[in-house]
């Protein structure tokens, strides 16, 4: 009898490390998930800035298309001369990842 009890709770701490763990790993994922759609947004307004990539749409609309398609949602874009600066968010578990990034010219120093 108290094997059984002690074998049912290893189970419970083992299956309750795993969902733990599991919902780690998915916030890990989804912050980088966010960072990189960040990344790609900010140079792809950049681009569209500076006239690297032709392009209809106005710089900060294809870096929302972009960030989209990375899985996050432009919240802020700002153009300074041929630098770009985003912010996006994603979705996870209820929770956002939200991640900044910078493209373009290197500042002064």
């Amino acid at each position: 009898m108290a094997g059984t009890v002690l074998a049912a709770g290893v189970l419970v701490v083992g299956a309750t490390l795993s969902v733990g763990l599991a919902a780690v790993g998915g916030a890990a994922v989804t912050a980088q998930r966010a960072a990189d759609a960040a990344d790609a947004a900010a140079l792809a307004a950049a681009d569209a800035r500076s006239g690297a990539i032709p392009t209809a749409r106005t710089p900060c609309d294809l870096a929302a298309h972009v960030a989209q398609a990375g899985g996050a949602r432009l919240i802020a874009c700002s153009l300074a001369g041929d630098v770009a600066t985003v912010t996006v968010s994603a979705a996870y578990a209820g929770l956002a990842a939200v991640s900044r990034a910078r493209a373009g010219q290197p500042e002064e120093p």
